[in-house]
């Protein structure tokens, strides 16, 4: 239950509960949000559901084909590919940076992170892995120090953590987290950005491959 609390907070927390939905597949592309349905559910006011979903259409997950129809989004697989390039650029600036600044303390955060992944992945739980994952990209940008970029990524977070929970290859993408995170440890730039492009690149092959099979 969120009452009683300010409308700012309360809009805040609904809109990342929605996101939260959509990010580990509760809600699919297509589903309906109905306001009444949500509000109750979520023990709020209609008004920061409807202020949430004005959020999450303007971030590309929802769509409103009529005034009264709110569907999540189906990315086209232009869409998809456009996501993959900017996360290619981004992911691979964000490495190469970790790579030059995180010292000690950054790089026991990102181990941190990813034996939570590990535990995570051996769960066998979608959500829980999917979040872990996250995280711990979410680590690399801290440890990257950029604000600029970190500022570039936040509207661009909710979508790319859906990529992510489209690639099922758990495993697979722990080893890749693993090299990612050797790369970062060794100081080396080049070595780091060359393991994230590799990482985009596969990831972005594996998901087109499950979203659009041929």
């Amino acid at each position: 239950m969120l009452t009683g609390k300010p409308l700012a907070v309360v809009r805040q927390r609904v809109t990342e509960e929605l996101r939260d939905w959509i990010v580990t597949g509760r809600l699919k592309p297509g589903d309906r949000l109905v306001e009444r349905e949500l509000a109750e559910e979520m023990g709020v006011s209609r008004l920061p559901v409807r202020e949430a979903i004005r959020a999450l259409e303007s971030e590309g997950f929802l769509e409103t084909p009529s005034p009264r129809r709110v569907l999540v989004r189906q990315l086209s697989k232009t869409d998809v590919e456009e996501l993959f390039d900017v996360r290619e650029a981004l992911e691979v600036l964000a490495c190469g940076l970790a790579a030059e600044r995180a010292g000690t303390q950054g790089l026991a955060r990102l181990r941190k992170s990813l034996d939570g992944a590990a535990k995570a992945t051996e769960s066998g739980q979608g959500t829980r892995i999917t979040v872990a994952n996250n995280h711990f990209h979410d680590e690399i940008l801290a440890v990257a120090g950029h604000r600029l970029l970190l500022t570039m990524m936040q509207p661009l977070s909710g979508r790319l953590a859906w990529l992510t929970r489209q690639n099922e290859h758990w495993h697979d993408l722990l080893t890749e987290h693993r090299e990612l995170y050797e790369a970062i440890a060794s100081g080396d730039p080049e070595r780091a950005k060359a393991s994230a492009l590799a990482h985009v690149r596969v990831n972005r092959e594996v998901t087109l491959g499950l979203l659009f099979p041929a």
